[in-house]
């Protein structure tokens, strides 16, 4: 028997950072109880192909689980489904639960995600009780918006980032009317440069979605009877007839308990390289927490996948006592139409931009260079160059722009060791 044996670690969330952890929990030694505790009805499930697979048909919800339950069942771990953590008592190191119950812990672990960001207009709360208004994040938003889905009908999105663009991309095909609103001059203006814009804005408008940027909207119109949105008034005067909303402005993380718990939270829980927050005996991981990156050298809070897994193995390994700190370059992607967009590094603060390939035959790369090193790719239908460029961002590899852009030369002759 271990020292872990009479502990018991709760996981407060359901989604990829907690299902990770359960199971990397007892796979680094934690011999004591395990328990999930997720506010949402179902195991964990993968949550980009909503916008994407699911949307479409192409998936269904038991596809979608991150683990079967019979890998919980296996690994000991219990489950708490549909019932909401309402207030973490660290005195007495206890969770309450919403429907009464309490937990002891004697680790914690916070993955609590995040939400979608309200759209900010003065009626909000009439919209959001319409049965044509949606956000896109849990299985049940999709589930509504599909039964919504018909050819003809008139579909405004509100938001040009990944899930305005990928719900497009789905809808189009379904033979909806598509109008997406981006209050900002592009598309993914966020995340990635006018160039990839362009390019993206070009593919929906040759699909036939219409794009309006530098559009605000400034509130809905309701129908006659109350129950659904008619159409959105937008900042300029003009009105967009709507049959069915869908609305993707962003995230905010989940962070209301670790602040009445008085954690220290900054756009996110701040936790330290392996995961531990302001109290040595909880921890955090996924979107809802803000960490250290050493590769960047800055904090950051990450909303991806790849970001959850990893600083969830990183938080069990350092649970059960071997310290595992979390240094990853970030990566992301996205499916639009046969586009697979994979992006390696963030961009900020980019003094050059270099396209390798063209963007006209659909598979070509971007990368982002400052003071001659890479510091982010977006790679399209380039699967082997978003594997290379992961290796020129973590080595701070300086490269030639002319030879960078030569798409005749082979990219792996860049790296030092060719």
């Amino acid at each position: 028997m271990t020292e872990t044996a009479s502990l018991t670690a709760i996981i407060v969330g359901a989604g990829h950072a907690a299902g990770e952890l359960a199971t990397s929990l007892r796979d680094n030694g934690w011999e004591g109880r395990i328990l999930l505790i997720g506010e949402e009805p179902q195991l964990p499930y993968h949550r980009p192909p909503l916008s994407k697979a699911y949307l479409s048909g192409a998936a269904t919800s038991e596809s979608l689980l991150i683990k079967p339950r019979a890998t919980y069942e296996k690994a000991n771990v219990e489950i708490i489904s549909g019932v909401r953590v309402d207030r973490i008592d660290r005195e007495t190191a206890t969770v309450h639960l919403a429907d009464g119950r309490t937990a002891q812990y004697d680790r914690l672990i916070l993955a609590t995600g995040g939400r979608p960001r309200p759209l900010p207009i003065p009626q909000i709360e009439q919209a959001e009780r319409s049965g044509n208004f949606h956000y896109l994040r849990t299985l049940q938003d999709v589930d509504r918006i599909r039964r919504q889905f018909e050819p003809g009908m008139r579909l405004v999105i509100v938001g040009g980032g990944y899930i305005g663009l990928e719900v497009a991309a789905v809808a189009i095909k379904r033979g909806l009317k598509v109008t997406v609103l981006e209050a900002l001059p592009r598309v993914l203006a966020r995340v990635t440069a006018p160039e990839l814009s362009a390019f993206y804005e070009s593919r929906h408008r040759a699909a036939g979605v219409e794009i309006r940027t530098d559009t605000q909207v400034r509130d809905v119109q309701l129908d006659p009877s109350g129950d659904a949105v008619a159409a959105l008034q937008c900042a300029d005067g003009s009105s967009v007839p709507a049959d069915l909303v869908v609305v993707g402005i962003g995230l905010l993380p989940n962070v209301e308990l670790a602040v009445d718990a008085g954690l220290e939270v900054d756009n996110g829980i701040l936790v330290d390289e392996f995961g531990q927050t302001s109290d040595s005996n909880i921890y955090a991981a996924g979107d809802c927490s803000n960490h250290p990156n050493p590769l960047l050298g800055r904090r950051l809070r990450l909303e991806s996948v790849p970001n959850a897994l990893e600083q969830a193995r990183s938080v069990a390994a350092s649970i059960c006592g071997k310290p595992k700190a979390y240094a990853s370059i970030p990566w992301f992607w996205s499916d639009q139409y046969e586009l697979k967009l994979k992006m390696v590094g963030l961009s900020q603060g980019y003094d050059q931009l270099v396209i390798r390939g063209t963007p006209e035959s659909d598979s070509f790369s971007a990368f982002y260079l400052k003071d001659g090193s890479i510091l982010a790719a977006d790679t399209v239908n380039r699967p082997p160059e978003f594997m290379l460029a992961k290796r020129f961002i973590a080595e701070k590899v300086r490269v030639d722009p002319a030879r960078l852009a030569d798409d005749s030369q082979p990219l792996k002759d860049l790296l030092p060791s060719a």
